[in-house]
């Protein structure tokens, strides 16, 4: 009887929903099974998840596997189909401990293989499963799930549900038992971060939430939060980033694009000009803050001078850590309606936009050569500084320290520190 197996694909809180499934199916008792966490924000990462089951199949040919996540969630016959599939657990069932104490208790063939039900009736979100996850100095807490927008070319509210958030005391519980357990960073994690609060008596905003932890756990060294959907940021967030040196100068966009028909056309809430707003004010308020920032290379209908735009938007907003998505098309989603782009521009345009990104990076590294950071040691040899850039040491640290650090030099992604 050996431990179940876990493989995650795709967003940082498919890796904490793993966590919480394995303490789910522990309790169980589960064993002898492989459990692949799917992803399904494009098409190419339901390609990517038929192939690793295929895979792992190969690998364990007498495991029982179980197949879950969004891509499980948004299509569960595609994988009911695949012989290698033995169950097929929705976004909701997954998080439920009947579940995983069904599966561990009738493994025999009776159990129901596909329990996937509608995510659109789920109201809550199981934040309260675990207290986090990571490395020992860094942990990730869910506060959200779910969307209620529908951008065009997302399936995510499909596999997610509509947005639901953890209420604030949850969440400031969670945070208080991290720093008992010594943990000097948490990072807030959720499908459409700024919409926390919505759903919750009074309506409460992201910003109220941070500035709440901030105040109430007084010994959390580090405050983090994830990607951010910048039309959505509110009075106190924007407070905290100009006042709270504890929440930490880096945010990673959600922006798409920059060319406001493309932006029209993704159904997407902000125009380009919102975003170059928003970079200018955030950087007035904190000089040292970064951005990282989601774009969409080839989006259907998608000239040469609107790509024009998206790339000027690197400068213009100054992006510093880019991801870079060549757009699919996602079956069920309206884009994939629309006249595409050819598969060549899109490479070409999407290759361009990282090299963007890649001169911004450098740009920044060489920035920092003889600054001072405080660097949050993952491992005894790398830590991240404030706005979240790698450092290498050339001699052990203590791992979960936040250490001072003077910048020596850099290679092509990281800096180098004494």
């Amino acid at each position: 009887m050996s431990a179940p197996r876990f493989t995650t694909l795709g967003c940082r809180l498919n890796t904490y929903e793993t966590e919480a499934m394995k303490a789910l199916a522990a309790e169980a008792g589960l064993s002898d099974a492989v459990v692949v966490n799917t992803c399904a924000v494009t098409s190419e990462a339901v390609r990517k998840a038929r192939q690793e089951i295929r895979r792992l199949r190969r690998e364990n040919p007498q495991a029982r596997l179980i197949v879950t996540g969004c891509a499980a969630q948004t299509e569960p016959e595609t994988f009911a189909a695949m012989e290698e599939v033995d169950a097929v657990i929705g976004n909701t069932e997954k998080m439920q401990g009947t579940t995983w104490a069904r599966l561990a208790a009738d493994f025999i063939g009776q159990t129901e293989r596909v329990q996937v039900d509608d995510i659109m009736s789920v109201t809550e979100t199981a934040g309260h499963l675990i207290d986090g996850f990571g490395t020992r100095s860094r942990a990730y807490v869910q506060v959200q799930n779910g969307c209620d927008h529908r951008c065009t070319f997302c399936i995510i509210p499909y596999g997610r549900g509509n947005s639901r958030s953890v209420p604030a005391g949850v969440v400031v519980d969670q945070v208080k038992r991290l720093v008992d357990r010594g943990y000097n960073e948490v990072v807030l994690t959720g499908v459409d971060l700024t919409s926390w609060g919505a759903d919750l008596p009074g309506a409460p905003r992201l910003g109220d939430l941070v500035m709440r932890l901030l105040r109430l756990v007084p010994d959390l060294p580090r405050l983090r939060i994830s990607s951010i959907d910048s039309i959505e940021a509110d009075g106190n967030l924007m407070l905290a980033i100009a006042t709270e040196p504890r929440l930490m100068p880096h945010l990673h966009l959600s922006l798409q694009h920059g060319d406001d028909l493309i932006l029209k056309r993704m159904k997407r809430r902000h125009l380009r000009d919102d975003a170059i707003r928003f970079a200018e004010e955030v950087l007035r308020l904190r000089p040292d803050m970064t951005f990282g920032a989601d774009i969409i290379a080839g989006f259907p209908t998608e000239t040469e001078a609107h790509f024009a735009n998206s790339l000027r938007l690197v400068e213009e907003c100054q992006l510093t850590w880019l991801h870079v998505f060549p757009y699919s098309p996602r079956p069920g989603t309206p884009a994939a309606k629309m006249p595409q782009v050819h598969g060549l521009a899109i490479r070409e345009r999407a290759a361009r936009l990282r090299a963007a990104g890649a001169a911004r990076v450098a740009a920044h590294l060489a920035a920092q050569q003889g600054r001072i950071h405080a660097v949050l040691m993952e491992t005894p040899r790398m830590g991240r500084t404030e706005q979240f850039t790698e450092v290498l040491f050339d001699s052990d640290r203590p791992e979960g320290a936040i250490i001072p650090a003077t910048v020596t030099g850099h290679t092509a992604s990281q800096l180098l520190a004494a």
